[in-house]
């Protein structure tokens, strides 16, 4: 038994589960998520928890176990609490304006970039070297965060570019070769 997949999920007085058809729907303060679920698993609600369980014994069904539990839990947390990344911009002259649904980055190339907010997920700027990704989709928080960092991947050299809060860049020495 998968040692994650076997912890049920709490949920609190806010949040409300249902399970139908292999499909679990999650309700909360912040909104609906809904997920199919794969064949092999299958989900009880009872007394304000959800059990996860899987009909395969092997290591695919087990694999299986431990990942709709989190996924679950993430959603669980997601409607009662949202999720959010926070992305730092380094570099002169680089910078971010949010205009209407729409962000803006200035990051060195010749044009500027437009990144549409997309639903679901809210993009804010709280100056012009910090932008705020937030939402109760954590793979869509996360997905969209990247999208935006990959517009300008933090330099080795100089440590210029998108970064994540909690990221370090280990910047690399400059070559030092032989001249001739």
């Amino acid at each position: 038994m998968s040692r994650i997949g076997k912890k049920p999920i709490l949920l609190t007085e806010k949040v409300l589960a249902s399970v139908n058809n292999q499909m679990i729907e999650i309700t909360g303060p912040k909104g609906t998520l809904s997920r199919e679920i794969h064949p092999l698993i299958s989900m009880v609600v009872k007394d304000n928890k959800v059990i996860v369980s899987t009909n395969n014994k092997d290591k695919f069904g087990k694999s299986l176990h431990g990942l709709y539990r989190a996924l679950i839990n993430n959603m669980v947390i997601g409607v009662s609490d949202g999720f959010s990344k926070l992305l730092l911009i380094h570099g002169v002259g680089y910078k971010a304006a949010l205009q209407g649904q729409v962000l803006n980055l200035q990051l060195g190339y010749s044009h500027s970039i437009s990144y549409p907010s997309p639903p679901g997920v809210t993009i804010e700027v709280l100056t012009p070297t910090q932008i705020k990704v937030s939402g109760i989709d954590k793979e869509l928080v996360g997905e969209i965060a990247a999208r935006i960092r990959a517009f300008k991947k933090p330099n080795v050299y100089k440590g210029k570019g998108i970064m994540y809060e909690d990221e370090t860049v280990r910047k690399k020495p400059t070559k030092t070769g032989v001249k001739k």
